[in-house]
C-alpha cells in the first residue's frame, strides 16, 4: 500500500488529485491540508510513502515546508505539484530536497506516474520542467557540480571511490535509504543515467 499526503491550498483541486489518487488500487490517501504548517505536521504524524505538495500556501509555502520536513526526516519524498514553473522555484524546490516537480497542467496520467515514481525513490520531473532544470543546473558553471548540496557532493565523492549505498551508509551515519533517494537525485542533476556514469562524471572533475 502507497500511503499519501495532498497539502494544497485550494479545496477544490486538493480534492480532485485525492480522488484520482484513489481509483489507483493499492493507494492510499491518508491525509490532507491546506498550508505549509499542516504539510510539516502531517509529515511528522503519518510519515507517508509521499507528499504531494504545492509551493504557494499561507504558512510558510511549500519550499519552506520541504526544508522542515526533511529536515526532520531524510528519508520523507516529497512531489511538488504546482502551477509556477519559475525557474528560481525550481531551482529552491529541488535544492530543498524535492524528489520531483509536476505542473497542475500536468495529464492525469503523468501524476499517477510521478507518484508511484517518487514511492520507489526515484526523482520525476515533468516534461515542462525537465530540460530547463537540466539547462539551468549546467549552464554557466563555474566550478564542477556547482548545482548540487554539500551532502550530494560529499556522497558523490564516496560513489566516484566506487563504494556502495551500504558502505556510504555507514560512513557518514545515514540510513541507507536516504542515500539512495540521495543517490537518485544526482543522476537527475548530473543528466546521467546511471551510477557508472556518474562515476565518470564525477573523476573527470576530481571527485573520488
Amino acid at each position: 500500500m502507497t500511503r499519501v499526503v495532498v497539502v494544497d491550498d485550494h479545496p477544490l483541486f486538493r480534492d480532485g488529485v485525492a480522488g484520482l489518487l484513489r481509483t489507483v488500487p493499492g493507494t492510499e490517501v491518508v491525509g490532507m491540508g491546506g498550508t505549509g504548517a499542516e504539510a510539516v505536521e502531517l509529515a511528522a504524524r503519518l510519515r507517508p510513502d509521499v507528499l504531494v505538495l504545492d509551493l504557494h500556501m499561507p504558512g510558510g509555502g511549500g519550499v519552506s515546508a520541504t526544508r522542515r520536513i526533511l529536515a526532520a526526516d531524510p528519508s520523507a519524498r516529497i512531489l511538488v505539484l504546482t502551477m509556477d514553473a519559475a525557474d528560481a522555484l525550481v531551482v529552491d524546490a529541488v535544492r530543498a530536497g524535492a524528489r520531483g516537480y509536476l505542473l497542475k497542467e500536468s495529464e492525469p496520467d503523468e501524476l499517477l506516474h510521478a507518484v508511484a515514481a517518487v514511492a520507489r525513490g526515484e526523482a520525476v520531473f515533468g516534461s515542462a520542467v525537465a530540460g530547463r532544470l537540466a539547462d539551468l543546473f549546467t549552464a554557466g558553471r563555474s566550478e564542477p557540480f556547482a548545482g548540487l548540496t554539500g551532502r550530494e557532493r560529499e556522497v558523490l565523492d564516496l560513489v566516484a571511490r566506487g563504494l556502495g549505498n551500504a558502505v556510504i551508509a555507514q560512513r557518514l551515519g545515514l540510513a541507507p535509504k536516504t542515500v539512495r533517494n540521495v543517490v537518485s537525485t544526482l543522476l537527475v542533476k548530473l543528466q546521467v543515467s546511471d551510477r557508472s556514469a556518474a562515476i565518470v562524471r564525477a573523476r573527470e572533475a576530481g571527485l573520488g
